[in-house]
């Protein structure tokens, strides 16, 4: 992967000049810029934020839903 990244060389050639499939390495150099945040989707520290922030928002969509049946009981009972 470093030597695609600093030399610029294409990765077929650098494929074949390791002796390995160009795929694979192709498949290296993509996770490694994705790693990196160079590529398209999400970095690794991105993935971990956003499986943070949807455990936060579906608490806090239950704790929503309490509040909000505790304020019909409590109309009900205002109302009686």
């Amino acid at each position: 992967m470093r030597i695609v990244r600093e030399t610029g060389k294409p990765i077929a050639q650098v494929a074949r000049d390791l002796g390995i499939h160009e795929g694979t390495l192709g498949n290296w150099i993509a996770r490694d810029r994705a790693g990196r945040g160079e590529g398209e989707g999400l970095t690794r520290d991105e993935r971990a934020e956003l499986a943070q922030l949807r455990r936060e928002v579906a608490e806090l969509r239950m704790e929503r839903d309490v509040l909000k049946r505790g304020v019909v009981f409590w109309v009900k009972e205002a109302t009686r």
